[in-house]
C-alpha cells in the first residue's frame, strides 16, 4: 500500500501596519575644543661639518716634459750624388741634304679664241594646248522655278548658272548694291519674297536663298 504524503499548507504573507511614527535621526554634535593646539615645529637645517685636518696633504706633482735625446755621430754621412744631365751628342754629317723643292702654283692657261660663242640654248617648256572646261551635266540641266523667282528671272526653265547671271543683271540694273559694303544687296519688293521677307543679305546667304526656289 502506498501512503499519499499530506502537502504543508501554504502561510500566506501578512504585512504590519505601523501606526507609531519614526523617531527623527539624532543631530550630529560637534564638541567645541577649549585647549589650544601647539605649533608645529619647524625643521632645521643641519649645520655641514667641517672636519678639521692636522696633517697637512701634499701638493700634486708636477708633469714635467721629458728632454728629447739627440743622439751624437762621430761619423760623418756622404752627401747624395747629385743626377747630372747627359750631354746631347750631334752627329756630324759630312754630306749636305738637298733643300726641300718648293711647290710653284701653276698659272692658269687663258685660251684665246677669236670666234665667239653661241649661248647655250634654254629648252623651253611646251605649251600644253588649251582644252576647254566641260561644265558639269547637273549645273546644266534646266531647273522649273518658283513664281517668285520666275517675277525676277522668267517663266522658262533655265540652269543654275543662267539663273544667277540673271539674276545679276537685275541687281546692276536696279542698282541693288550696298553702297557703303558692295557685297551686301539691298532687296526690293520683288526680292523679298524670294529672300524670305529680308530687307538686306549678303552674296554668300543669296544662293542658298536661291537654291530653295529651284526644282
Amino acid at each position: 500500500m502506498v501512503i499519499a504524503r499530506k502537502k504543508k499548507p501554504v502561510r500566506k504573507k501578512t504585512v504590519r501596519k505601523t501606526t507609531a511614527k519614526r523617531k527623527p535621526a539624532k543631530k550630529r554634535v560637534v564638541r567645541k575644543v577649549t585647549a589650544r593646539r601647539k605649533p608645529a615645529k619647524r625643521k632645521v637645517a643641519k649645520k655641514r661639518v667641517v672636519r678639521k685636518t692636522t696633517a697637512k696633504q701634499k701638493p700634486a706633482k708636477k708633469k714635467v716634459a721629458k728632454k728629447r735625446v739627440v743622439r751624437k755621430t762621430t761619423a760623418r754621412r756622404k752627401p747624395a750624388k747629385r743626377k747630372v744631365a747627359r750631354k746631347r751628342v750631334v752627329r756630324k754629317t759630312t754630306v749636305k741634304r738637298k733643300p726641300a723643292k718648293k711647290k710653284v702654283a701653276k698659272k692658269r692657261v687663258v685660251r684665246k679664241t677669236t670666234a665667239k660663242r653661241k649661248p647655250a640654248k634654254r629648252k623651253v617648256a611646251k605649251k600644253k594646248a588649251k582644252t576647254k572646261r566641260k561644265p558639269n551635266p547637273a549645273f546644266m540641266r534646266p531647273m522649273t522655278l518658283s513664281p517668285d523667282l520666275a517675277a525676277v528671272v522668267g517663266d522658262k526653265p533655265i540652269p543654275r548658272t543662267q539663273v544667277t547671271k540673271k539674276l545679276w543683271e537685275y541687281i546692276k540694273k536696279h542698282k541693288l548694291q550696298d553702297s557703303a559694303d558692295r557685297r551686301m544687296i539691298n532687296a526690293d519688293d520683288k526680292l523679298k519674297k524670294v529672300f524670305g521677307g529680308k530687307k538686306q543679305v549678303s552674296m554668300f546667304e543669296m544662293t542658298k536663298l536661291i537654291s530653295k526656289h529651284m526644282k
